[in-house]
């Protein structure tokens, strides 16, 4: 499966499908890597023009903590292959949400009850859209 035919959770409040990754850029190791090691839920959030932490932010859900440090660690290691540099990463010890710089692509990983309570797609997303009516 290519990243640009995954499709995002269809949850409420989820973000568009993913554009299209650049083949060979970062953003496209980050959506294969995941992809292949079976992420859930897998979201792509375009940040150029946001803030200037990331071009891109990745969201993803694992089923357990040890397929969440599975997949952080593998990803970290592609990535270093790849020639993309070191990515920092935090929260390994729980696994519950790890995250991962890799400088121009953020990558969330969560265990999927820890995502439901942050919801972090809806705050970048749909940070400009009105809050829904009491």
């Amino acid at each position: 499966m290519s990243p640009s035919s995954i499709q995002p959770a269809a949850h409420a409040g989820a973000a568009a499908p993913l554009p299209p990754a650049e083949p060979g850029s970062l953003h496209a190791l980050v959506l294969t890597s995941l992809d292949d090691d079976q992420a859930q839920d897998l979201v792509s959030i375009p940040l150029e023009g946001k803030t200037a932490i990331a071009d891109h932010m990745v969201i993803a859900s694992g089923r357990s903590s040890r397929q969440v440090t599975a997949m952080a660690q593998k990803l970290a290691e592609r990535i270093k292959a790849a020639g993309f540099g070191s990515a920092r990463i935090e929260g390994l010890p729980a696994a519950d949400w790890v995250l991962l710089d890799a400088g121009d692509v953020v990558v969330h990983l969560f265990r999927p009850e820890v995502r439901s309570f942050y919801n972090l797609e809806r705050m970048w997303a749909f940070g400009d859209a009105p809050p829904a009516a009491a």
